[in-house]
Formats: structure tokens, sequence, C-alpha cells
């Protein structure tokens, strides 16, 4: 029998467990990341300090993410979890992606934006909050939704350091009860099963919030 449904029905509740991790992973990476990102975007614009975050970032986008991983997961106390080190090297790395795309969209705020603040006067934290940011931020919406995806798809990577999302958990049972073609599967549809309706709100995010 090429399918077993009964196995199926047995495995479900562990993959989704595993999917579960990957969603947590994804999500708080993704909060990380967005954060991060912006106060990297805007601390670039200070002369001293700028150069050397743009220096820091651009050794974690040319790195790769497994990598980068593994390399904290053996720096870290082993008091600290894998998943910890796994969702804040996610993050970081995906920050300095998104800080790249933050950066595009404060460059594209009118410079006469720019002179109208200082010509009122209006104190550097209000020019950022109330004018550079809300302009900026919504020119880039689109393009910080499909770094979601990116890192939902990423998160496989943290298996090598001991991580059990989704597709580890999979790789375990197959490897347990020697059948893959359930697991794998099934796998492989939860991941579409939140990847596409993402991919159909980035659309929609596209359409509505295109920069004019």
């Amino acid at each position: 029998m090429i399918w077993d449904f009964e196995f199926t029905g047995r495995i479900l509740p562990d993959l989704l467990g595993g999917l579960w991790v990957t969603v947590q992973l994804t999500v708080i990476g993704y909060l990380i990341a967005l954060s991060l990102g912006l106060a990297v975007a805007v601390v670039r614009r200070v002369r001293v300090v700028g150069p050397i975050v743009h220096g820091v970032m651009e050794f974690i986008r040319t790195t790769p993410l497994l990598v980068q991983a593994v390399f904290v997961f053996a720096l870290v106390p082993p008091e600290i979890s894998a998943f910890t080190v796994g969702v804040v090297v996610l993050g970081v790395h995906y920050a300095a992606y998104t800080a790249e795309v933050y950066r595009s969209g404060i460059e594209g705020v009118a410079k006469g934006q720019w002179e109208a603040a200082r010509a009122l006067s209006l104190p550097v934290s209000r020019t950022w909050g109330a004018i550079v940011l809300p302009q900026a931020i919504r020119k880039v919406i689109p393009a910080l939704g499909n770094y979601l995806i990116a890192m939902f798809k990423d998160t496989p990577l943290l298996f090598a350091i001991t991580v059990v999302e989704l597709l580890a958990t999979a790789q375990r049972i197959g490897a347990a009860e020697f059948r893959y073609t359930e697991t794998i599967t099934l796998a492989g549809l939860l991941f579409l099963l939140v990847s596409i309706p993402s991919a159909i709100l980035i659309r929609r995010l596209e359409r509505r919030y295109a920069a004019v």
C-alpha cells in the first residue's frame, strides 16, 4: 500500500506540533527583523556609527544563515535553548535585509518633506515619527511581506542546531517508522497551508500599498 491513512492520522498531531514550532520561529523572528531592521535603517543615517552598522549588516547578509546559526549555537551557554538561539539568529539575519528595505523607503521620502520639517523647527523625534516613517513604511510593506515567507521557508535550516520544527519532525518520524512518503508529503502540504495564504495576503498588500 503506497499511502497508509491510519499512519497518516497517527502522525498528524506530531507534525502539527512541528508546524507550531515553525510558526513560532517565523513570527517571533519576523518581529525581531522588523524592529531591528528599522532601528538599523535609522542609525545608518548617523555619520559616526552609520558606517560601522552598515559593515556589520553587510557581513550578516553575505554569510549563510546556517553558518551563523551553528556558530552562535556553539558559543552560547548550554542554558540557552536551541529555540532561543534559532529565533534570534533568524531575526538578526533578516534584519540585515529589512534594514535595506526600510532604507529604500526612507530615501524615497521627498526631500521637500525633510526641508519643511526643518523649516518648522520640528524635533527629530517628531520628524521621524510623524512625517518620514509613516510615508516610508507604507511604501515598503509589500517588500517586507516577502521576507516573511522567505523566513518561513528557512526555518528547516535550524535543524542543524537541534531545533525540532516541522521538517525535522517529519524526518524523525520517517526514520523511526521507515515511512517517508506520508511524513514528507504531509510536511510539504502543511508548509503550503501556511505559505499560500501568506502569499495571497502579500499580493493584496502590494495592490493596496503600491507606491504612486
